[in-house]
C-alpha cells in the first residue's frame, strides 16, 4: 500500500487523492453520504373557516434508509390562543392516529401493512381535518432521525 492511500481502497480515475472508492466530494471516511429524503410540516387548524394553524408536528420519509418517522409536539396554550373553543381531545385523536399510521401500529388499521413510502404519501395528502399536512419539501441528510429532531427544534416547538 502506498503513503498516498491510506485507505487501502483503489483509486477510481478522476478522483480526488486521498478520497477512498465510494466516497463523494466532501464526504470523509466514517461519513455516512447524503441522502434525500422528504418531509412535511403538520399542522392544527381549530376552525377550518378561519384558516389558522400552529405547527404540531413533522413527518419525515427517507427512501434510502427506509425510513418513516413522525415527531409531534401539541402546544395546547397557543392552539386555546387560537381558538379558546378548540377541541383539544380531537387534535390529540387526530395526532395518535398520524403516528399510529407513522409507526404501523394495529391501530392503524389497512395503512399499518402498506410500505412506509405508501404511509408517508397517505400521511400528507391533503385533507380538510383539524390536522393537516403541509406541502412536502425535500432535503438532504445523513441520518433522517437527527433530522426529523432537527425540524422539530427549528418549525414545531
Amino acid at each position: 500500500m502506498s503513503a498516498g492511500d491510506a485507505t487501502g481502497a483503489a483509486q477510481a480515475p478522476g478522483q480526488a487523492a486521498g478520497q477512498a472508492a465510494g466516497q463523494t466530494a466532501g464526504q470523509t471516511a466514517g461519513q455516512a453520504a447524503m441522502v434525500p429524503f422528504e418531509y412535511a410540516v403538520l399542522r392544527a387548524v381549530p376552525r377550518i373557516d378561519r384558516g389558522e394553524t400552529i405547527n404540531v408536528g413533522v413527518v419525515l420519509y427517507c427512501q434510502a434508509h427506509d425510513y418513516l418517522g413522525c415527531g409531534i409536539h401539541l402546544d395546547r396554550q397557543r392552539l386555546l390562543a387560537l381558538d379558546p373553543d378548540a377541541d383539544v381531545t380531537a387534535v390529540d385523536a387526530a395526532l395518535a392516529g398520524v403516528r399510529a399510521v407513522c409507526t404501523g401500529e394495529e391501530a392503524a388499521g389497512a395503512a399499518a401493512t402498506v410500505t412506509p413510502r405508501a404511509r408517508f404519501g397517505w400521511l400528507t395528502a391533503p385533507r380538510s381535518t383539524v390536522v393537516q399536512p403541509g406541502p412536502v419539501h425535500p432535503g438532504l441528510t445523513r441520518d433522517p432521525a437527527a433530522k426529523l429532531a432537527d425540524l422539530m427544534d427549528r418549525l414545531v416547538r
